[in-house]
């Protein structure tokens, strides 16, 4: 299987080609400045592999929740690239790719959200295999709720975990380890896409869309100013 995937709304932008077992990636930028290198890097990467886009089976991305930018550039990208190949479209769920990122285990995802929120999610990873057991949710990093069974059994991954709310947390520091570095990365969203792909999940890359999860974009200068943030 030939798979392109894309994942923009982290820190770091990567995209990712998948041919069967080999992979190649690009990554780097920071955020603002994804738009730049995407579509550059996609050119390298089908250059060196020798492939069109006409030789792939899908293109998959990341698809959210994150950066309402970042979310949006990969869905524009992806559509915009499998409607031209007439590709069908896989849309891998961002914390699914972190939670994969973070290998095998039973893991508490927590992402920061921006205006003093977290996305968090609770996953089952083993291999390729994804299971997601609570539903995604966001709110106060404060309120974060503490795993159910055994906390040493837990890990905690993604940007959330370097916020000082979360890690004030008393149960926090009973958890099996913390990885706040941990990212979603192209190479999951291809792995991932490469499953979802095999059940049946392509879409019309008309369909794509971002899972925000929340539909508010900034803060009022009332809540900016809550959070001691200025006008």
């Amino acid at each position: 299987m030939n798979l392109l995937a894309l994942e923009t709304s982290a820190e770091t932008a990567s995209v990712a080609l998948m041919m069967g077992g080999d992979i190649l990636i690009r990554e780097g930028g920071t955020p603002g400045t994804h738009a730049r290198f995407v579509l550059p890097w996609v050119a390298e990467l089908l250059a060196e592999s020798g492939l069109t886009l006409g030789k792939l089976d899908a293109v998959a991305f990341s698809s959210g929740p994150g950066s309402f930018t970042g979310l949006r550039l990969a869905v524009s990208v992806a559509q915009g690239l499998a409607l031209g190949a007439d590709l069908p479209v896989v849309d891998v769920p961002t914390l699914d790719a972190l939670a994969l990122a973070c290998g095998d285990g039973t893991h508490l995802c927590c992402v920061d959200a921006r205006m003093s929120e977290v996305y968090s999610g609770r996953f089952d990873v083993s291999g390729s295999d994804v299971v997601a057991r609570s539903a995604l949710s966001v709110g106060d990093p404060s309120a974060l709720q503490a795993p159910d069974g055994v906390l040493s059994a837990w890990q905690g991954c993604g940007s959330g975990f370097a916020l000082e709310p979360v890690l004030a947390l008393p149960w926090v520091s009973s958890l099996r380890a913390v990885r706040a570095s941990v990212s979603a990365h192209a190479r999951e969203v291809a792995r991932l896409g490469q499953v979802r792909l095999g059940q049946g999940l392509g879409q019309d890359a008309a369909l794509a869309a971002p899972r925000y999860v929340r539909d508010k974009v900034a803060q009022t200068t009332a809540e900016r100013l809550a959070a001691g943030g200025r006008a």
